[in-house]
C-alpha cells in the first residue's frame, strides 16, 4: 500500500458526513506505519471508542469507509472475516458500515467480522505452522495474505457499490 497522509486519509473516506470526516481523530503515529507492510490501513478514533476506519486501494485510489463497533461482543470466539486467523492474540468484534449514497442516509449498513485493532495485515504475514512434511509455509503465507486483501476490497466494495 502507498503512504497515506492524514489529509488522504479523511479524503478517501466515502461513506461519512463533512462533520465526521472533520472531527475524526488519527493516531498521533501515523508517520510510523511501516506501509511496505500493509494491505490496507485500519485505525481506531482515539476519541470515540467504537468507531474505527479502514482504507484500502480500490484501483490504484484509497478508498476509505468509517465503521462503527457493535455495542455487544459475540458471545463466542469469533474468526475474522479478513485475516480469517484461527489463533489470534487479539479479539475479533462486529463492525457496520453505512452504505455509501441514498441508502446510507436510510440506514442501509454492511456488516463484518474483524480485528479489534485492524491487526489483520499483521495476523496475515506471520509464518504458519509447519502442516505436513514438504508443507511451503511461504507460499502459504502469500496466500493468506492475497485472501485478506480481496476479503478488505470486498468488503470496501460491497459498500460503495450497494451489494
Amino acid at each position: 500500500m502507498h503512504a497515506l497522509t492524514e489529509a488522504q486519509i479523511r479524503a478517501s473516506l466515502i461513506n461519512v458526513t463533512q462533520s465526521e470526516r472533520k472531527n475524526l481523530t488519527l493516531p498521533s503515529d501515523l508517520a510510523d506505519t511501516p506501509w511496505d507492510a500493509r494491505d490496507f490501513y485500519g485505525a481506531r478514533d482515539r476519541k470515540l471508542a467504537l468507531v474505527g476506519y479502514v482504507v484500502a486501494e480500490l484501483d490504484g485510489v484509497p478508498t476509505g469507509l468509517l465503521l462503527r463497533q457493535a455495542e455487544s461482543k459475540p458471545r463466542t470466539r469469533a474468526q475474522c472475516a479478513w485475516c480469517a486467523d484461527v489463533h489470534l492474540p487479539n479479539d475479533v468484534l462486529l463492525f457496520t458500515a453505512k452504505r455509501v449514497g441514498d441508502a446510507g442516509r436510510r440506514g442501509d449498513t454492511v456488516g463484518t467480522l474483524a480485528c479489534d485493532r485492524f491487526q489483520c495485515n499483521e495476523n496475515a504475514r506471520k509464518l504458519p505452522p509447519l502442516a505436513y512434511t514438504g508443507f511451503d509455509r511461504e507460499a502459504a503465507r502469500a496466500g493468506r495474505i492475497i485472501a485478506m486483501r480481496e476479503s478488505v476490497e470486498g468488503f470496501v466494495r460491497a459498500v460503495r457499490d450497494g451489494l
